[in-house]
C-alpha cells in the first residue's frame, strides 16, 4: 500500500526581506542589461534598518487597526480554503496564523535580508535537488541561473514527451570548459526507456553550452527582476521559454531512432 505523508515546503512572499534583497540585486541586472545586453553583472544586497548595501562584480502588513481575529479569518476563507483541498481540512485542523500576536512591523525596521538566502523558495520547495548557487544578482553566463533554467527545460520534455512521468536533470560544469561534464538523467523509475538514451537523446537536441543557453532563452534582456519573487519555475503567469515543451516531440521521435539502431 502506498504510504501517505505530508510534505511540507518552506514559502515567503515578496515582503520577506531576503526576497526584497533579491528584488534590488536583479532590478541592477535588469538596468545593466537595458543599457548592455552583453553586461557581466554579480551583485549581493544586505540591508537592516535604514541600510541597504549593495556589493560585488517593504513588506506589506495589514494597518494597526485590523483585528487579530479578522486577519485569521480572512486568511482561513481567502487563502487557506481555496488552496487547501476540501479532504485535507476537518474539525481537528489547527490553524497558526501570527500566533505571537500583532504583527505589523515589516522590512528593514523589523528584520534583516540578504540576496541568496531563499534558494529552495526560488526553485523546487525541497521536491527537486538544488545545486546550491543562488539566482538573485547573477547575469545569464552564471551557470547557477542559466543552466538550472536549460535543465528544467529539459526535465519538462523529457516528462511531456511520454518518456517519463518524472524527470530530474542534472547538469556539470567546469570554470572555462564550455561544454558540460555530465548530464545525469533520474526519472525515479517512471520512464518507458533506459535513462542512458534519454541522456543521448537530450544531448543531440539540446546544447547546454552557456551561451547556446542564452541564445536559445534569449536571456540578455531585462527579465529577472518578474523572477525575483515567487520562484523562476513553473511561472505560468509569465509564460518563460524555459517553460515551454516546443523538444518533446523530438525528443521521442529521437529515442526511438536510437532503439531502431540498438
Amino acid at each position: 500500500m502506498e504510504r501517505k505523508h505530508p510534505f511540507t515546503s518552506e514559502a515567503v512572499t515578496e515582503g520577506h526581506l531576503d526576497k526584497v534583497a533579491d528584488a534590488i540585486s536583479d532590478a541592477i541586472v535588469d538596468a545593466y542589461l537595458e543599457q548592455d545586453p552583453h553586461a557581466h553583472v554579480a551583485v549581493e544586497t544586505m540591508m537592516q534598518g535604514t541600510l541597504a548595501i549593495v556589493s560585488g562584480e517593504v513588506a506589506a502588513q495589514p494597518g494597526v487597526s485590523v483585528p487579530v481575529e479578522q486577519i485569521v479569518r480572512d486568511m482561513i476563507e481567502h487563502v487557506i480554503r481555496p488552496v487547501i483541498p476540501a479532504v485535507m481540512l476537518d474539525e481537528e485542523t489547527k490553524y497558526y496564523v501570527n500566533p505571537t500576536g500583532r504583527f505589523v512591523i515589516g522590512g528593514p525596521a523589523a528584520d534583516t535580508g540578504l540576496t541568496g538566502r531563499k534558494l529552495i523558495v526560488d526553485t523546487y520547495g525541497g521536491m527537486g535537488r538544488h545545486g546550491g548557487g543562488a539566482f538573485s544578482g547573477k547575469d545569464p553566463t552564471k551557470v547557477d541561473r542559466s543552466a538550472a533554467m536549460a535543465a528544467r527545460y529539459c526535465a519538462k520534455n523529457v516528462v511531456a514527451s511520454g518518456l517519463a512521468t518524472r524527470c530530474e536533470v542534472q547538469v556539470a560544469y567546469a570554470i572555462s570548459v564550455a561544454r558540460p561534464l555530465s548530464v545525469y538523467v533520474d526519472t525515479f523509475g517512471t520512464s518507458t526507456v533506459d535513462e542512458e538514451m534519454i541522456e543521448k537523446a537530450l544531448a543531440q537536441v539540446v546544447d547546454l553550452r552557456p551561451e547556446a543557453i542564452i541564445r536559445h532563452f534569449n536571456l540578455r534582456r531585462p527579465i529577472y527582476s518578474a523572477i525575483a519573487c515567487y520562484g523562476a519555475f513553473g511561472r505560468d503567469d509569465l509564460d518563460p521559454p524555459w517553460e515551454q515543451t516546443d523538444i518533446a516531440d523530438k525528443l521521442r521521435s529521437l529515442v526511438e531512432q536510437l532503439q531502431t539502431v540498438v
